[in-house]
């Protein structure tokens, strides 16, 4: 058998096991799922607009579902919904992807059925934004080709197992995949479970740091790596600690902040309350952020 009909195989086989398990999501099909176990899909959370949302199967039944649980931060989102007549994935047994291996991406096409396509990992412990602007590491670069409305559907190995979510386009043909290992199956069972995860928001909007440096030495006051805040919410944890535009923030929980991505991180694993130390022209003070209602989301 030559090398093109060997691959014709494995796309067939792929296409004819998995395919009742990619989903549309959105009328429209504005994303894919990946039917994880009887009544969940698991898609990513910038293709939901609500708590509900049109779920077709690759046989084209259209149903509603409603989700179980949501991290934007991580892109992630779980959806119960009757799965009647289509499998569950498996999930690989590890996720030991090198540059050069083979994948198969596979995304619902509009109006049911299942897109199934070649590719080689071409990268590994890429990062990229989520759609809150956080970021996020160690995703999988492939070059499996993926139309509009892929995103949340399947990586496959060549056996049709699940290594992958497929999350962010980067560029002519490249594409970014939450890689389906120990950690990622854990997070999807909490958000099947119903457990979003719950994280600090100051609700300030800020400025890079280089931005403020540039500040700073505009009007005399010594350079200091930080974040600059530009703004801050009425109403919000960042308000009821006494933060005030103009405020430089250079700490947070005893982490130092010297950029957005800093900040993000440290408020992943703070609980309420925490102190975060700001600059004031020249003046340092710490503040304790926490204490009445807890907001969560981006910084």
């Amino acid at each position: 058998m030559s090398v093109i009909e060997e691959l014709q195989t494995a796309i067939a086989t792929v296409a004819e096991g998995v395919g009742p398990s990619i989903v549309g999501i959105g009328r429209g099909t504005r994303g894919s799922g990946v039917v994880i176990a009887d009544g969940k899909v698991l898609t990513n959370a910038h293709n939901l607009r609500g708590d509900e949302v049109t779920v077709t199967f690759a046989d084209g039944r259209r149903t509603r579902g409603t989700v179980a649980g949501w991290d934007g931060d991580g892109d992630l989102a779980v959806v119960d919904v009757d799965t009647t007549g289509a499998t569950a994935v498996t999930w690989a047994d590890g996720t030991d992807l090198t540059v050069g291996t083979a994948v198969f991406g596979a995304g619902a096409s509009h109006g049911g059925g299942t897109r199934v396509t070649f590719g080689l990992v071409s990268a590994i412990a890429r990062a990229f934004r989520g759609p809150g602007g956080r970021r996020i590491e160690g995703s999988v670069e492939h070059t499996a080709p993926l139309a509009p409305g892929s995103s949340g559907g399947a990586l496959l190995s060549a056996t049709g197992q699940l290594v992958g979510i497929n999350t962010n386009r980067i560029g002519e043909g490249f594409y970014l995949a939450l890689p389906a290992d120990a950690a990622l199956r854990s997070r999807v069972d909490a958000l099947a479970r119903g457990e979003s995860p719950s994280r600090p928001r100051l609700g300030v909007a800020v400025a890079p740091s280089h931005v403020a440096r540039r500040m700073r030495r505009s009007v005399g006051l010594p350079e200091r790596d930080g974040i600059l805040v530009r703004g801050v919410e009425d109403g919000s944890l960042a308000a009821a600690a006494g933060i005030e535009a103009g405020d430089l923030i250079v700490e947070a929980g005893g982490k130092p902040i010297t950029d957005a991505d800093d900040l993000h991180a440290a408020l992943a694993t703070l609980d309420l309350p925490f102190e975060v130390k700001v600059v004031r022209g020249t003046d340092e003070r710490t503040v304790q952020v926490g204490g009445g209602a807890t907001a969560t989301g981006e910084a």
